[in-house]
């Protein structure tokens, strides 16, 4: 799960950077470029260490290309600052997948919580994925771009993370509990009669 997060925050690393870069210079141009050489560098950082480059990530790369592209085009921020729902409505569209999350979760998670439980949460995570994709997609059409910038730096990820925290508090809930249920069955059980001589 934390591997998902990280790869989600990386994504929006070129988004955060256009905006800070664009609301200190005021340049379309500074903003767009150093939001492309992000995306740029990001790349070649996983080609360099020779990791593969996963579907999503060459998507990140080419909306951050194409949308870049049109933004200096247009000297219209907007485009550039549609790119997060793009991915997010593309991360949802993987989430839908169901047990998607299964690969994400320890041994010990699959041991003691409902698959019902597990398979509901990846559903849940897709719906967080859809909601925060509209939410920019307004903002990106409808709002100043300091709304919109905080929206990504701070709202979007901050919703990330207390959706992960939620997730962990209630899965660890459910682990513990059945542990201790563990626990005090085995306490109940009678010792086997010790054979005598």
């Amino acid at each position: 799960m934390r591997q998902a997060l990280r790869q989600l925050i990386s994504d929006f690393l070129s988004a955060i950077f256009f905006f800070a870069v664009y609301s200190l210079t005021g340049s379309i141009f500074a903003g767009t470029a150093i939001a492309i050489a992000i995306g740029a560098a990001q790349f070649i950082h996983l080609k360099r260490a020779r990791r593969a480059i996963e579907p999503m990530q060459w998507m990140s790369l080419g909306l951050v290309l194409v949308l870049g592209a049109a933004t200096l085009v247009a000297q219209n921020p907007r485009f550039m600052m549609l790119k997060p729902s793009f991915i997010h409505f593309a991360i949802a569209a993987v989430m839908m997948r169901r047990g998607w999350m299964t690969r994400y979760l320890p041994a010990i998670v699959h041991e003691h919580v409902p698959e019902t439980a597990i398979i509901g949460a990846g559903y849940g995570w897709a719906g967080l994925m859809v909601a925060l994709g509209a939410i920019n997609l307004v903002l990106a059409t409808q709002s100043d771009i300091r709304i919109w910038g905080w929206f990504i730096s701070f709202g979007a990820i901050g919703a990330k993370l207390a959706a992960f925290l939620l997730q962990y508090a209630v899965f660890r809930t459910i682990v513990r509990r059945k542990l201790r249920r563990t626990r005090v069955d085995s306490a109940r059980m009678p010792a086997p009669a010790s054979a005598g001589p």
